[in-house]
């Protein structure tokens, strides 16, 4: 069973996160696809999320709802604290036994990956994707890297930060986001 990885605040997920999903899942043949939001990033601790992590794992549960080939992966909010890919990878190789795990990472990423928690480990338990945005500056010494790959993926100029500067200034999400997202969002008053 080949399976993806994205992680993420997804605060709140959109549709550029389905098309990374899409394009991920079909370059790399994936059987499955596992959204997993972050209780919070140990790059970010001085900017937390800004919706509750309940919150944003019900718009990610929202926003892939309708697709099989997709599954959301609650471990990161069960576990609370800092978020570690090399945890998460830990608890989906035992889940998964004799799957294939591969890492979606955008190559914004990349620069700091040497600095995450045990990135060797990170390296053995899966491969890495780097999601390349067409037209994207090379990623030099990554591309010949073991136990990595490059996927294109299309450019989205949207963004989880313009989301909800658009609600601050009472603007339409309208195909910003799924439907369903769009509506829990209104329904909870967030990003207000």
């Amino acid at each position: 069973m080949r399976i993806g990885v994205l992680g993420g605040t997804f605060d709140p997920p959109h549709v550029g996160h389905l098309l990374l999903a899409a394009d991920a899942r079909e370059a790399l043949k994936l059987d499955r696809l596992i959204f997993i939001p972050v209780w919070a990033q140990p790059f970010k601790v001085g900017t937390p999320p800004v919706a509750s992590a309940l919150d944003r794992l019900e718009m990610v549960r929202l926003a892939v709802a309708d697709d099989a080939n997709y599954a959301v992966d609650d471990a990161e909010i069960n576990r609370k604290g800092l978020s570690y890919t090399v945890d998460t990878l830990e608890h989906l190789a035992e889940r998964y036994k004799g799957a294939q795990l591969f890492l979606l990472m955008g190559q914004d990423t990349l620069a700091g990956f040497p600095q995450w928690r045990n990135p060797e480990r990170i390296q053995e338990l899966a491969t890495l994707a780097l999601m390349m945005r067409s037209g994207a500056q090379d990623v030099g010494d990554w591309r010949t890297a073991e136990n990595v790959v490059t996927v294109s993926t299309r450019r989205v100029d949207v963004s989880s930060t313009e989301i909800r500067e658009r609600r601050r200034a009472k603007k339409s999400i309208k195909g910003f986001v799924p439907e369903s997202v769009e509506m829990f969002i209104e329904a909870r008053g967030l990003y207000r």
